[in-house]
Formats: C-alpha cells, structure tokens, sequence
C-alpha cells in the first residue's frame, strides 16, 4: 500500500500497487506517476524522482516505459 493525496479535493488515501501507473520517460518532466482519487474521481498525475520511481517499482507498481520518436 501506498499513502497519497489528491490535490484537488486534499482527501488522504492508501492505494494499492494495482492502482498506480508509473511512466518513465527521457527526462525528469516525462517521468511521472499517476492515479484516480478515490474521494473526488480526479485524475491526479505528480513527478516521479528517482527514489519515488525506486519505491514503485519494487512495491510492484506497473511500468510504462515512454520512448521519444526521433
């Protein structure tokens, strides 16, 4: 379990691993994390540093990795 915060409706949550997505891109902008509150329905997407991306991914958070078209 994850704790969270939305930061529309400001409802704090745990979430399970299944309702997290983590996006990992080139940069530190495309790199991000992201879930549904579970209090107000909103989409919520925050930044995701190495040590956030680390804590996911060995908690079983599901990965998409996000090439650039060059």
């Amino acid at each position: 379990m994850f704790r969270a915060g939305c930061p529309d409706c400001r409802a704090r949550f745990e979430l399970a691993a299944s309702a997290i997505r983590l996006a990992i891109g080139g940069s530190r902008k495309t790199t991000f994390y992201s879930f549904t509150c579970p209090e107000c329905d909103s989409a919520v997407r925050k930044p995701a540093g190495e040590r956030i991306v680390e804590l996911l991914t060995d908690g079983g958070v599901r990965t998409l990795r996000l090439h650039s078209t060059v």
